[in-house]
């Protein structure tokens, strides 16, 4: 009888290790936010491949290409939440994060961050080249230190933050490339104007949420105004001419360009019906072709080069 109780304790702590170990898997999954992580990688990747000197893709690079990205950015998206642990704690949608729920200490935090930096800037200098690991430093530093703090400052931030947001795009063209030629730049300017629209949707529907934390996000003072709708349409409008640049530049073919000007068009429209409804419903619809548009056009560039 005492074998079946001392084999059963043993069995039940042997399950709350192996629980404890699984919920802090999640709880380092939630700190590095891996679904936005994923989509900032993914730009990285494709403007690597995009690169004149990649010629032939070895996928042994894009993956290490996409692990460094992924530790990198997971490291600015940890220190984001180990700062902002007390905002956090005050807004539903992030309350539950590891560090701002207690689950987690802000050394723990701090010290998971440093890791993932530190290792995924020497892979980028080891296995590609120290300018994009450069770069890399530089994007987690803006994004982590200067970024994150403006957000309770004033509405400025979301432009600072558009520059570590966009140079994701020069990374993966600097690792590919070995230096930042024109195309690195007009893949930073896609993504950078691409940026006003999709965190303006996201900071009108999150807009009480952040009000309540003190975030200062849109362009108003009065919180979701037609100010804020106008200029998703001029930043939309702006698209145009720069997401065009590819094609007259020779990056790209003429069914690239009719693609990216179709999804261009797609966004502009969401857009203006933001503008005459000044809703929330229209503000998603927004977020959501954002989240569509970006992807689409960068790999129809790829899908050019590829052809």
């Amino acid at each position: 009888m005492e074998n079946v109780k001392f084999i059963e304790g043993m069995a039940k702590r042997q399950s709350d290790v192996m629980a404890h170990e699984s919920n802090k898997l999640k709880d380092y999954l939630l700190l590095i936010k891996p679904s936005l992580s994923i989509m900032v990688v993914f730009s990285s990747v494709i403007s690597y491949l995009l690169a004149p000197a990649v010629i032939a893709y070895d996928w042994e690079m894009i993956a290490l290409l996409f692990i460094a990205g992924m530790l990198v950015t997971g490291s600015a998206n940890a220190i984001n939440q180990v700062v902002e642990k007390d905002t956090d704690a005050l807004m539903k949608r992030t309350a539950s994060r590891p560090v701002a729920a207690g689950r987690m200490s802000v050394l723990e935090g701090w010290i998971f961050s440093i890791i993932c930096g530190v290792a995924g800037a020497v892979i980028l200098g080891v296995y590609y080249n120290w300018l994009s690991a450069g770069l890399a430093v530089l994007s987690l530093f803006l994004y982590a230190f200067i970024y994150t703090p403006l957000k309770k400052v004033s509405a400025i931030a979301v432009l600072v933050g558009a520059f570590p947001g966009a140079m994701p795009c020069l990374i993966g063209w600097a690792a590919g490339e070995g230096s930042l030629t024109s195309g690195g730049w007009v893949l930073f300017g896609i993504q950078f104007l691409w940026q006003f629209p999709h965190f303006w949707a996201i900071a009108w529907v999150a807009h009480n949420d952040y009000s309540n934390a003190g975030f200062k996000l849109l362009p108003g003072e009065k919180g979701p105004t037609r100010i804020t709708a106008l200029q998703t349409v001029i930043y939309s409008l702006m698209l145009f001419p720069v997401c065009a640049l590819p094609y007259f530049m020779g990056m790209s073919g003429l069914v690239s360009l009719v693609i990216v000007t179709l999804t261009n068009g797609f966004l502009l429209v969401q857009c203006i019906r933001l503008y005459k409804e000044l809703s929330v419903k229209a503000a998603r619809r927004v977020m959501f072709s954002s989240y569509l548009h970006l992807p689409v056009v960068l790999l129809a560039l790829l899908g050019s080069k590829i052809v």
